[in-house]
């Protein structure tokens, strides 16, 4: 019996050695997925604030203005290069000021969301879109 406990000596060690790489990765894993889903509901937040700021107001430089706002606690910061609005239905490049009819805008902003540990990479590119009738 004590020949059978000095030969396990060292084994749960080596066990340990090989488990905890792969709980090191998982927890690593849940960090940056739980970290791209808060910045994927900051840009869709943001950009729902930005295309009701547009449909409303009919101003894209303000309507910018309020995605950057927004999406102030985004490291990096969002640029204007970043936020694309586009009139949907309609031949004008803003909304129009009367009979909207079916008219929308439709705002999306892309991101470059760099990796907090670099672990998997450098990054990932998040989407965040909003699309309202123009005028409410």
């Amino acid at each position: 019996m004590r020949r059978r406990l000095r030969d396990q000596r060292g084994a749960t060690a080596v066990e340990f050695a090989f488990i905890v790489p792969l709980l090191i990765t998982l927890v690593i894993g849940i960090v940056e997925f739980g970290h791209a889903f808060q910045v994927q509901g900051t840009l869709s937040a943001a950009a729902r604030e930005g295309v009701r700021a547009m449909a409303l107001r009919n101003d894209p430089a303000d309507a910018r203005a309020v995605v950057r706002q927004a999406a102030a606690s985004l490291n990096p910061a969002i640029t204007d290069a970043q936020i694309d609005i586009v009139i949907v239905g309609g031949t004008a490049e803003t909304c129009p000021t009367t009979g909207a009819g079916d008219t929308a805008v439709r705002l999306t902003i892309t991101y470059s969301k760099p990796y907090l540990t670099g672990f998997f990479g450098t990054g990932i590119e998040l989407t965040g879109s909003g699309v309202m009738r123009c005028n409410g």
